[in-house]
């Protein structure tokens, strides 16, 4: 474990509110828009929650930041979903994490 520099990070937590077959449809979208997220560096991590009721998505930055990327979600603009931000200050790291928030 090592001490990191306090990085801002915002999780966010989707919830379906639609029938699993309009998650399903709508999906490949999900999944380039994480993807792009992911390329342009303001994700860091994605996966859908065990149940799969939703997704937790982790951001660097404040939710001032990351709320208009979230929004534009496919699961959040198809009314599919539902997001939640927790805005969280990274202190501590495991060293697997290396990288993670530099």
């Amino acid at each position: 474990m090592s001490i990191r520099p306090m990085a801002p990070c915002t999780l966010v937590l989707l919830t379906y509110i639609k029938p699993i077959e309009e998650i399903d449809r709508l999906r490949p979208a999900h999944v380039e828009w994480i993807e792009r997220a992911m390329d342009e560096g303001v994700m860091l991590l994605a996966g859908r929650r065990t149940p799969p009721t939703g997704g937790v998505l982790l951001f660097r930055g404040i939710p001032d930041m990351v709320e208009p990327v979230a929004k534009s979600d496919p699961f959040v603009v198809e009314g599919a979903a539902t997001m939640e931000l927790v805005s969280f200050t990274a202190s501590f790291a495991a060293d697997a994490m290396d990288g993670l928030f530099e």
